[in-house]
């Protein structure tokens, strides 16, 4: 007889996600970046600087010992990451990278195929830029003059960044540092440790590396979720890859709108519900690129909380604004807060806060929010908090 599927109600799903995610416990203590960066599989890149960039703030959304120059010491000097291509732009644990190459090329296959990468330079014009990094170190795109020819649309690159970017995905040039955000790209040999390079495992094991580290993340998910965590393996190699294991349990997710769906589980499922801690009730700003909140639809699906980042939406079409950050207390969701950094005046403001429908506002809530707003002025460097002049300090419920 086949084993019904083990049900988890939602606030048990919540509960297992955050903890998987780093986000259960409260975010003090003794600070192992690589051990969190490891336990989180990769973090997300991202140029923006509002208050502090994404991959800052996620790192110090686990731990608040956490500073901005960390990351660089981490990637320069250590070499414990390398930088890569998941779902976008990420830093990921070096010892990793044996089980990154196939991502390498599938990455090359599918950048020759991009009309836009057509106008880079050719085989002879890379190769003189792979002489020129070997003979004088590390170089960003601000080393190299080659000009877009023909119209000059918005996405049009120079030939040289496209050269770069194709060798930098195809692993035949790799990140060894960014200084401002500005990536400089070395000779790979001179920035993976030898050992990492030459180990590369069978394909289908690194296959199946992809999945396992990924369910494992997740605590539950469909093959969607799962393909989509790394998004290194195609969605028809996730569910082959599904239907070949015996160790997988079955399990439907209760959704926060009392919908059921189903989807897989690591094999210690049931060892998991029974430990996974309550989450902190310390109240979190979250960026917008965190783990938690990256795909939306299990974002939706958890928590009911509807959120979408609106940089590329036109300023008068935006419903919220253009970085508006969600707010998370213990294990909901409880509104979103736009909060910029002014750091020559040294004032972390508040512009505007929304509670979500249901959520009372009350002066305690304000309390926590307040003192997560003093800690995230400290990882921005700046003094102060101001409240916009129209903001309430105790918001009534939509």
């Amino acid at each position: 007889m086949t084993k019904a599927p083990l049900e988890i109600r939602n606030r048990d799903a919540r509960r297992l996600w955050l903890h998987a995610q780093g986000l259960s416990a409260t975010p003090t203590g003794t600070l192992d970046l690589p051990g969190l960066i490891r336990g989180l599989g990769f973090v997300q890149l991202d140029s923006i600087r509002v208050v502090s960039r994404a991959h800052h703030h996620i790192l110090w959304s686990r731990n608040q010992n956490y500073r901005e120059p960390m990351l660089d010491k981490l990637m320069r000097k250590d070499r414990g990451i390398f930088e890569h291509f998941t779902h976008d732009a990420s830093v990921i644990p070096m010892e990793f990278y044996p089980n990154w190459r196939r991502q390498f090329r599938r990455l090359e296959a599918k950048v020759r195929g991009w009309d836009w990468h057509r106008g880079m330079l050719d085989e002879t014009g890379r190769n003189d830029i792979v002489d020129r990094i070997r003979e004088e170190g590390p170089l960003s795109t601000k080393a190299f003059d080659t000009k877009i020819k023909g119209p000059r649309e918005m996405w049009r690159r120079p030939p040289h960044k496209l050269a770069l970017d194709y060798m930098w995905y195809a692993g035949e040039l790799s990140t060894s540092h960014r200084e401002n955000f500005t990536k400089f790209y070395d000779l790979t040999d001179r920035v993976i440790p030898g050992h990492h390079r030459e180990d590369e495992p069978p394909e289908q094991e690194q296959v199946d590396w992809l999945c396992r580290q990924a369910l494992d993340r997740l605590a539950f998910g469909s093959e969607g979720d799962i393909q989509r965590f790394w998004d290194a393996a195609d969605l028809a190699e996730v569910k082959d890859w599904a239907g070949q294991q015996t160790g997988l349990v079955p399990v439907r997710i209760e959704g926060a709108d009392g919908k059921w769906v189903s989807a897989l589980a690591p094999a210690d499922i049931e060892t998991r519900l029974k430990t996974a801690p309550a989450p902190t009730s310390r109240l979190r700003i979250l960026n917008p690129f965190d783990p938690v909140i990256r795909d939306r639809a299990r974002l939706q699906r958890l928590f009911g909380f509807d959120y979408r980042i609106e940089i590329f939406v036109p300023a008068a079409k935006r419903r919220w604004g253009y970085y508006v950050y969600p707010l998370l207390e213990g294990d909901r969701m409880v509104g979103r807060v736009e909060v910029k950094a002014d750091r020559a005046a040294g004032t972390l403001s508040v512009e505007r806060l929304w509670p979500e429908p249901g959520v009372a506002w009350t002066s305690a809530r304000d309390a926590r929010l307040e003192a997560e707003l003093a800690r995230f002025a400290r990882l921005a460097g700046v003094d102060s908090v101001v409240r916009n002049k129209h903001l309430k300090l105790d918001l009534p419920s939509r």
